[in-house]
């Protein structure tokens, strides 16, 4: 995948991340019924946490650095 492509799933990520923890979505969760002993909001928060934090790290992995600018000298 190419760097631009990257990049902008970066962005894709950061904003679909945001979404998901706007209160209109997370009250769709918000039942009074308890999972592994636990509410469903609260299930669905952590997950969405989990699997942002995921993909984030895949695309860390996947982005190449940056090359230093060539007016900088590294000390």
């Amino acid at each position: 995948m190419e760097r631009r492509k990257l990049v902008s799933a970066a962005l894709f990520l950061t904003i679909f991340g945001a979404m998901l923890f706007t209160p209109p979505l997370t009250q769709l969760f918000d039942v009074r019924t308890l999972l592994f002993g636990a509410p469903v909001q609260l299930i669905y928060l952590f997950t969405a946490w989990l699997l942002l934090a995921l993909a984030s790290w895949w695309l860390g992995r996947r982005l190449p650095h940056d090359p230093p600018a060539s007016g900088e000298d590294a000390e």
